[in-house]
């Protein structure tokens, strides 16, 4: 077998994109392998078949050398590890060199959730953009992710059932979130000022073009900053959103379909989190 690095890192990119991956995911995994390659280039290293394992290691090593953060190693890792098993799958290679290489250790933070004062002091931070304070309130008030609000398109907004629908996306199931009167009333006093255009996207820019998420993400930074809020993120809004639901007694099973977590342990992973829970079920879902 003598498929290039070249050659299989096409192929692998490819099977992504047809595989219904995010155009995000696409790059970044494509990326991961791009840098091994280079890596391993230096090696007088092009074919696939010449990679050993201790190659990866000494990746792994010069990647920590270079202070990447555990996190993004162990992310590098898993696009590696999920590259040779496509060419194996492939018949591309008749061993797997990543198969004994591990994550590095790290202790993960627990999430970091906002106090009242905070996440009021953040929308006050944007009230005066209608199109911001309509994102933040419904980033807090249904805990979608910043990916899904930014796939929203206006039909996906049910005003008069005051209801959300997230469409399914990849490998995520459909779901309805419902529109509390916070969250509504941020919506309808930003469709009175949305750019008046075909575009069917929800969010847009100045020129009507669909509002991405890394600019969505560098928007509420910046309002974070404005608010005096500290070591916050924009997936601390969606933190904030369960704790307060599970704090309210809403059934934890409940709040994990919200979210749309695919298993009830990363929902039950937040409880250790609460004081004294009061587990009464409440199906009515809290405004913040």
């Amino acid at each position: 077998m003598h498929t290039s690095l070249i050659d299989a890192q096409a192929r692998f990119t490819e099977s992504l994109k047809t595989g219904g991956k995010a155009h995000a995911t696409v790059i970044a995994y494509s990326k991961d392998i791009e840098q091994l390659a280079d890596f391993l280039s230096k090696r007088s290293k092009t074919l696939l078949s010449e990679v050993l394992t201790d190659d990866v290691e000494d990746f792994k090593e010069l990647l920590r050398k270079q202070r990447y953060t555990t996190k993004s190693i162990s992310r590098k890792i898993n696009s590696i590890k999920a590259f040779f098993r496509f060419c194996l799958s492939e018949g591309l290679l008749s061993s797997n060199p990543t198969e004994d290489i591990s994550q590095p250790k790290f202790d993960q933070s627990p999430p970091r959730i906002l106090s009242r004062l905070e996440y009021r002091a953040l929308r006050d931070s944007c009230r005066a953009d209608a199109r911001m304070h309509a994102i933040v309130e419904i980033l807090l008030q249904t805990g979608m992710r910043i990916s899904e609000l930014a796939n929203l398109q206006i039909t996906d907004i049910d005003l008069e059932r005051e209801l959300i629908y997230i469409q399914a996306q990849n490998s995520r199931e459909a779901r309805r979130i419902p529109l509390n009167s916070a969250a509504k009333k941020s919506v309808m006093d930003y469709l009175r000022l949305r750019p008046r255009t075909k575009e069917k996207t929800l969010f847009l820019t100045k020129t009507c073009r669909p509002f991405l998420v890394r600019n969505i993400r560098t928007a509420i930074d910046r309002y974070f900053r404005l608010a005096g809020i500290k070591d916050a993120k924009v997936n601390d809004l969606r933190h904030t959103f369960v704790i307060e639901q599970l704090k309210a007694g809403t059934p934890l099973v409940y709040v994990s379909q919200l979210v749309g977590h695919k298993r009830i342990t990363t929902t039950e992973k937040y409880l250790h989190l609460i004081e004294a829970p009061d587990m009464q079920p409440n199906i009515k879902i809290e405004e913040l």
